[in-house]
């Protein structure tokens, strides 16, 4: 590595002990990954996908059997009734909030029964901002359930609060928190306590981060619908923008007359050239989705050894690719980020700063030098700056190059005097 980068051979020698330290969780990564290319490629066969479904349309969209089916392999894949799959989501939260403004209506109360939802749902749910044309201004109602002080779902409230609730929402990720991740099995636990007390309670999970993590996903285990980002898991580094919305026919299809208009729905919106990367996308996303769970394991293990906490640490089994660092500062925070941009094939020159990031209600730095902007499949590390500093790396195409990241985030903490080893 040092016939190409000047790193600090004490940190090599660090990374050679942590790369040791992760074997083991390589090999279940690896496992999973066999397991999820499997069910993929099956999927692509049993919906015969050819090349005339790479090609798009224009216009309308009438009669895209590239959408169509495309739609149809993600069913397979999450083993659901329908899926609604786009180019035009722009990003995973507009894909969220397409399947509840879908479902959702005035008088209706969802409850978030694993804390505060991700900072960009914040507005379109109502917590935040006025004037936006929020679920609340429909007069969507919420409650919450917070989550023990150990991170575990606080199951005796999400019985109490499932009651009459229409919907019941779950955020599989930890988003900027430092609880756990929820795995399949602790989201088939929480699922079976709302239906006990409310069978018919639409359960809805922000999967963003999740896919093809684990050899099952939510709608396998009792969700209704899932929805997430193709710039993230399912799209594989490739495709270059959009979200999906997996689930229950009959609210996947409420969910593409809000994405469209009613009457229409799911029946219109043109392709024009992105089918080949979604779908390619799609196909190279366990192999990739390996490459980030790898990464992180590795970052993991890494700065544990230069004495950072870490969660989850390396020998935990992960549900999904976000990796945590808790930095001492927001000087530490800053340079770390920094560091990881100078590992990016896209931008290393340049140096992110902490701005006023739309959707957020801290500054936020993300280091992202990607080539498909934002693309958090793509190594990146992103924070608000806020107690407790802590950085949120997530990503890595390739396990060789997010390894070289890592490293090298470490070394310029050392070279600004940051660190000590």
């Amino acid at each position: 590595m040092n016939n190409f980068f000047s790193i600090d051979q004490r940190l090599m020698d660090l990374a050679a002990q942590a790369e040791e330290t992760a074997r083991e969780a390589f090999r279940r990564i690896d496992e999973n990954c066999e397991y999820n290319s499997a069910k993929v490629l099956s999927a692509f066969i049993r919906n015969r996908v050819s090349e005339s479904h790479l090609k798009g349309t224009t216009g309308y969209g009438y009669g895209d059997r590239g959408r169509d089916d495309l739609d149809r392999v993600f069913a397979d894949i999450f083993g659901t009734e329908d899926a609604l799959v786009r180019h035009t989501f722009v990003s995973g939260t507009h894909a969220l909030a397409t399947a509840l403004f879908g479902v959702l209506r005035p008088g209706d109360r969802m409850v978030s029964v694993t804390g505060s939802p991700y900072d960009t749902m914040e507005e379109t749910i109502g917590l935040r901002g006025e004037g936006t044309g929020s679920l609340g201004e429909f007069g969507v109602t919420y409650s919450q359930v917070d989550l023990l002080p150990d991170g575990t779902p606080d199951y005796e409230g999400i019985r109490r609060e499932a009651k009459g609730a229409r919907m019941v929402y779950l955020q599989r990720s930890r988003g900027y928190s430092l609880r756990p991740s929820l795995n399949i099995e602790t989201i088939r636990s929480i699922i079976a306590a709302a239906r006990e007390v409310n069978p018919d309670a639409i359960v809805m999970v922000d999967n963003c981060y999740g896919e093809l993590v684990e050899r099952l996903e939510p709608t396998q285990v009792g969700a209704d619908l899932v929805a997430g980002s193709l710039i993230k898991n399912p799209g594989g580094g490739i495709a270059p923008t959009g979200g999906y919305i997996a689930g229950r026919r009959d609210l996947v299809e409420q969910c593409g007359y809000r994405l469209t208009c009613p009457g229409m729905g799911k029946e219109v919106g043109c392709t024009l050239d992105v089918l080949r990367s979604m779908y390619l996308g799609l196909f190279n996303a366990p192999a990739v989705v390996a490459a980030a769970l790898k990464t992180a394991a590795f970052a993991a293990a890494f700065y544990s050894l230069l004495g950072f906490q870490v969660t989850p640490t390396a020998s935990e089994e992960r549900t999904d690719i976000i990796q945590s660092v808790l930095c001492g500062g927001p000087e530490q925070l800053i340079a770390f980020c920094q560091g990881i941009q100078k590992g990016s094939p896209v931008d290393s020159f340049a140096a992110p700063e902490p701005w006023d990031m739309p959707g957020y209600d801290s500054q936020v730095i993300m280091a992202a030098g990607a080539f498909t902007m934002g693309a958090s499949i793509e190594l990146s590390a992103d924070a608000p700056l806020r107690e407790p500093y802590a950085a949120w790396l997530q990503g890595g195409l390739t396990y060789p190059t997010g390894k070289i990241g890592v490293i090298l985030s470490a070394q310029e903490m050392l070279e600004r005097g940051l660190l000590k080893l």
